[in-house]
């Protein structure tokens, strides 16, 4: 069975996955951790447009976000930039990431064994390439940012220490 989460493969509709893997439902009935970055990016979309299908918004913004931008207008005129997406899509999904940011919890997470970093990343576990991240601490060892370095192939990708200490 092909996966819907390939960038190459998309179901033209939501309405023809399994009524168990659409992203809305499997909130419903798994909760909001096991859906991937994809599904979360695309039940914000809601619905896609004549030429592009709310998944294929959805990982066409999951590209923008993984090259880390930092601002905000910055990313939602290059979101707006997709075909498909509108002012509307793009100021919400920039508003969904900002309120998350504000949720946060104050006290950053400490990372003392190498298992406390598995939280952080698990999200990138279902993409389809590779994914060189890099995760800044401080003194302390509390995790200041997570940023991705470099995205390659399916099973490799090249890094250059450049990019690492940029």
């Amino acid at each position: 069975m092909k996966r819907y989460r390939d960038k190459k493969i998309h179901p033209i509709t939501i309405k023809e996955l399994p009524s168990d893997q659409r992203p809305r439902e499997k909130l419903q009935i798994q909760g909001a951790q096991a859906l991937s970055d994809l599904e979360l990016l695309t039940i914000l979309i809601g619905s896609g447009s004549a030429k592009s299908s709310a998944l294929k918004l959805a990982s066409r913004v999951l590209e923008l976000l993984d090259k880390n931008h930092s601002e905000e207008n910055l990313l939602i005129t290059e979101m707006r930039a997709i075909e498909g997406m509108g002012t509307a899509k793009a100021t919400l999904i920039s508003a969904a990431l900002e309120l998350g940011r504000r949720r946060l919890p104050a006290k950053r997470k400490q990372i003392i064994f190498p298992s406390d970093v598995y939280p952080l990343i698990r999200h990138y576990g279902n993409r389809m390439q590779e994914h060189f991240l890099a995760i800044s601490l401080n003194g302390a060892h509390e995790v200041i940012a997570v940023h991705v370095v470099s995205i390659g192939l399916v099973n490799h990708t090249l890094v250059h220490p450049r990019e690492v200490f940029a």
